[in-house]
Protein backbone atom coordinates (compact mmCIF):
# COMPACT_ATOMS: atom_id res chain seq x y z
CA UNK A 1 0.00 0.00 0.00
CA UNK A 2 1.04 3.40 -1.02
CA UNK A 3 0.70 5.95 2.61
CA UNK A 4 -0.80 9.19 1.64
CA UNK A 5 0.98 11.97 2.85
CA UNK A 6 0.50 11.65 6.95
CA UNK A 7 1.79 16.38 7.45
CA UNK A 8 -0.46 18.39 8.64
CA UNK A 9 -0.34 21.91 10.00
CA UNK A 10 -1.96 23.72 12.83
CA UNK A 11 -1.57 27.54 13.66
CA UNK A 12 1.24 25.95 15.99
CA UNK A 13 2.12 22.72 15.43
CA UNK A 14 3.55 20.81 12.26
CA UNK A 15 2.51 16.82 12.91
CA UNK A 16 4.01 14.31 10.74
CA UNK A 17 5.79 11.23 10.31
CA UNK A 18 9.08 11.01 12.12
CA UNK A 19 12.35 11.24 9.87
CA UNK A 20 16.06 9.86 10.45
CA UNK A 21 16.96 13.31 10.89
CA UNK A 22 14.09 13.94 14.51
CA UNK A 23 16.42 11.93 15.99
CA UNK A 24 18.68 14.65 18.22
CA UNK A 25 15.34 16.33 18.91
CA UNK A 26 13.69 13.33 19.96
CA UNK A 27 15.77 12.44 21.97
CA UNK A 28 16.44 15.83 23.47
CA UNK A 29 12.57 15.76 24.47
CA UNK A 30 12.49 12.63 26.29
CA UNK A 31 15.69 13.76 27.97
CA UNK A 32 14.11 17.19 29.25
CA UNK A 33 11.08 15.38 30.74
CA UNK A 34 10.49 16.11 34.32
CA UNK A 35 10.04 13.80 37.18
CA UNK A 36 6.80 12.13 37.29
CA UNK A 37 3.07 14.07 36.99
CA UNK A 38 0.65 11.73 37.64
CA UNK A 39 -0.40 7.72 37.50
CA UNK A 40 0.25 8.03 33.64
CA UNK A 41 3.17 10.33 32.92
CA UNK A 42 6.08 7.94 32.89
CA UNK A 43 8.00 11.22 33.34
CA UNK A 44 11.97 11.26 32.98
CA UNK A 45 13.34 7.95 31.47
CA UNK A 46 16.93 6.81 31.17
CA UNK A 47 18.11 7.33 27.26
CA UNK A 48 20.98 5.71 27.06
CA UNK A 49 20.14 2.54 24.99
CA UNK A 50 18.12 4.79 22.79
CA UNK A 51 20.36 5.20 20.49
CA UNK A 52 20.39 6.78 16.61
CA UNK A 53 20.76 2.94 15.02
CA UNK A 54 18.01 1.97 17.53
CA UNK A 55 15.66 5.20 16.50
CA UNK A 56 16.27 4.79 12.97
CA UNK A 57 14.60 0.84 13.38
CA UNK A 58 12.08 1.92 15.24
CA UNK A 59 11.00 4.22 12.99
CA UNK A 60 11.73 1.89 10.11
CA UNK A 61 9.12 -0.20 12.10
CA UNK A 62 6.65 2.50 11.89
CA UNK A 63 6.68 2.97 8.13
CA UNK A 64 6.32 -0.84 7.53
CA UNK A 65 3.18 -0.87 9.81
CA UNK A 66 1.75 2.03 7.65
CA UNK A 67 2.44 0.45 4.56
CA UNK A 68 0.81 -2.63 6.02
CA UNK A 69 -2.01 -0.09 7.02
CA UNK A 70 -1.64 -1.26 10.57
CA UNK A 71 -0.38 1.53 12.26
CA UNK A 72 0.94 4.91 12.09
CA UNK A 73 3.09 7.25 14.50
CA UNK A 74 3.67 10.87 14.10
CA UNK A 75 5.76 13.09 16.02
CA UNK A 76 3.77 16.83 16.90
CA UNK A 77 6.44 19.79 16.72
CA UNK A 78 5.97 23.21 17.72
CA UNK A 79 6.52 25.47 14.40
CA UNK A 80 7.98 28.29 16.32
CA UNK A 81 10.99 25.91 17.09
CA UNK A 82 10.67 22.46 15.83
CA UNK A 83 10.78 20.91 19.34
CA UNK A 84 9.04 17.69 19.10
CA UNK A 85 6.20 17.94 21.99
CA UNK A 86 4.90 14.86 21.70
CA UNK A 87 3.27 11.26 19.99
CA UNK A 88 0.28 10.87 18.08
CA UNK A 89 -0.74 6.95 17.28
CA UNK A 90 -3.40 5.30 15.08
CA UNK A 91 -3.95 1.71 15.19
CA UNK A 92 -6.58 -0.05 12.90
CA UNK A 93 -8.66 -1.92 14.21
CA UNK A 94 -10.38 -3.21 11.48
CA UNK A 95 -11.21 -1.96 7.74
CA UNK A 96 -13.46 -3.78 5.51
CA UNK A 97 -17.05 -2.55 6.35
CA UNK A 98 -16.27 -0.86 9.43
CA UNK A 99 -12.95 1.49 8.97
CA UNK A 100 -12.18 1.62 12.17
CA UNK A 101 -9.32 2.63 14.11
CA UNK A 102 -8.14 3.43 17.44
CA UNK A 103 -5.85 6.69 18.91
CA UNK A 104 -3.23 7.16 21.38
CA UNK A 105 -1.30 10.15 22.30
CA UNK A 106 1.45 11.63 24.69
CA UNK A 107 2.68 15.32 25.07
CA UNK A 108 5.82 15.10 26.86
CA UNK A 109 5.37 17.01 30.99
CA UNK A 110 7.48 19.85 30.25
CA UNK A 111 5.14 20.79 26.99
CA UNK A 112 1.80 20.35 29.33
CA UNK A 113 -0.45 23.14 30.34
CA UNK A 114 0.21 24.82 26.70
CA UNK A 115 -2.77 23.21 24.79
CA UNK A 116 -0.96 21.31 22.41
CA UNK A 117 -2.62 17.78 23.15
CA UNK A 118 -6.06 18.71 22.46
CA UNK A 119 -4.89 20.89 19.25
CA UNK A 120 -2.72 17.77 17.73
CA UNK A 121 -5.64 15.31 18.63
CA UNK A 122 -8.38 17.62 16.57
CA UNK A 123 -5.52 17.79 13.99
CA UNK A 124 -4.73 14.55 13.71
CA UNK A 125 -7.99 13.08 13.74
CA UNK A 126 -8.79 15.16 10.42
CA UNK A 127 -5.65 13.88 9.19
CA UNK A 128 -6.64 10.40 9.76
CA UNK A 129 -10.28 10.73 8.45
CA UNK A 130 -9.38 12.93 5.05
CA UNK A 131 -5.97 10.76 4.12
CA UNK A 132 -6.42 7.11 5.35
CA UNK A 133 -10.95 7.09 5.27
CA UNK A 134 -11.07 5.90 8.75
CA UNK A 135 -14.95 6.34 9.43
CA UNK A 136 -14.51 5.53 13.10
CA UNK A 137 -11.65 6.69 15.58
CA UNK A 138 -12.02 5.62 19.14
CA UNK A 139 -10.13 6.63 22.55
CA UNK A 140 -9.15 3.89 24.98
CA UNK A 141 -9.20 6.10 28.37
CA UNK A 142 -7.81 4.47 31.50
CA UNK A 143 -11.48 5.56 33.76
CA UNK A 144 -9.28 7.76 36.46
CA UNK A 145 -7.22 8.85 33.43
CA UNK A 146 -9.57 12.84 34.31
CA UNK A 147 -6.86 15.24 32.27
CA UNK A 148 -7.22 12.47 29.00
CA UNK A 149 -11.08 12.33 29.80
CA UNK A 150 -11.23 16.29 29.30
CA UNK A 151 -9.07 16.76 26.60
CA UNK A 152 -11.39 13.64 24.38
CA UNK A 153 -14.04 15.77 25.36
CA UNK A 154 -12.82 19.30 24.47
CA UNK A 155 -11.62 17.69 20.98
CA UNK A 156 -15.18 16.25 20.25
CA UNK A 157 -15.04 12.59 20.95
CA UNK A 158 -17.95 11.13 22.73
CA UNK A 159 -17.92 9.23 25.67
CA UNK A 160 -19.83 5.61 24.32
CA UNK A 161 -19.13 3.01 27.29
CA UNK A 162 -17.05 1.56 29.21
CA UNK A 163 -15.22 -1.26 28.49
CA UNK A 164 -14.50 -3.58 31.80
CA UNK A 165 -11.36 -5.56 31.95
CA UNK A 166 -10.71 -4.98 28.48
CA UNK A 167 -6.80 -4.14 29.05
CA UNK A 168 -3.94 -5.83 30.41
CA UNK A 169 -1.88 -2.78 32.37
CA UNK A 170 0.27 -3.22 35.22
CA UNK A 171 -0.09 -7.01 35.81
CA UNK A 172 -4.31 -6.64 35.97
CA UNK A 173 -6.83 -6.44 33.23
CA UNK A 174 -7.87 -2.26 33.46
CA UNK A 175 -11.58 -1.28 32.77
CA UNK A 176 -11.35 1.65 30.00
CA UNK A 177 -13.72 4.01 28.54
CA UNK A 178 -14.19 4.54 25.09
CA UNK A 179 -14.42 7.83 22.75
CA UNK A 180 -15.61 7.93 19.40
CA UNK A 181 -15.75 10.08 16.89
CA UNK A 182 -17.20 8.91 13.22
CA UNK A 183 -16.22 10.77 10.18
CA UNK A 184 -19.49 12.88 9.88
CA UNK A 185 -18.96 14.35 13.05
CA UNK A 186 -16.52 16.37 11.60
Amino acid sequence: MKVPDLTYETKRLIIRPYQKQDYVNWYTQFSRRLPSQSKYDEGYIDMSRFTKDWFNKWIQGFHEGAKKDEMYILGVFRKEDGANVGTIELSTILRAKYQWAMMGYFIHNQFWKNGYGKESVIAATQLFFKQLNYHRIELHINTDNEPSIRLAESAGFIYECTRNEFSYERGRWADLLIYYRNNESL
